[in-house]
């Protein structure tokens, strides 16, 4: 269990996060040239964010269109578990279709974000995958249109 002053940040660590999260392909030397410093105690420092748990993995954004999922919809779900209980949502986030999957407060309990190539594979996902989820009572989706800003990064207070 990680605890909330593992997470005490100075300044010269939300510098980094900022600096990586605009570019985690930034190099070490690179990111020690913009916050003058020395490699060594960039590279220590990223460590340590690492160990903590605060950076917690380098991905490659893909665009959805280029592997044809071109269907994003999100997904509230009512189960007859009460909210704390966390099997449904264990479930819900082993189906590999499934990008996030939030328990919410609210008349649902759950709201997941997925991507399918089409219609019919959503049909399909709901069909064949979340209907094998126990103690699900309802699903409501809702199908994105157009998405006017979709973004991952965080705002890294200075300090």
């Amino acid at each position: 269990m990680i605890n909330e002053e593992s997470f005490i940040l100075d300044h010269i660590d939300l510098a980094i996060l900022r600096l990586m999260q605009a570019n985690a392909r930034i190099s070490n030397v690179d990111l020690a040239k913009s916050l003058e410093l020395v490699p060594s105690a960039v590279l220590e420092r990223v460590k340590k964010l690492e160990k903590k748990k605060v950076i917690t993995g380098y991905y490659a954004k893909v665009n959805p269109v280029a592997v044809d999922l071109k269907l994003l919809a999100f997904i509230s779900m009512k189960s007859s578990q009460s909210f704390s209980c966390n099997d449904t949502a264990r479930e819900l986030a082993k189906i590999p279709d499934v990008q996030e999957v939030h328990v919410i407060a609210g008349d649902d309990c759950f709201l997941v974000k997925v991507r399918t190539a089409d219609s019919a594979s959503l049909m399909a996902l709901l069909r064949d995958s979340f209907s094998k989820v126990p103690n699900i009572l309802s699903v409501k989706t809702t199908i994105v249109l157009e998405t006017v800003k979709e973004q991952q990064q965080l705002i890294i207070p200075e300090k």
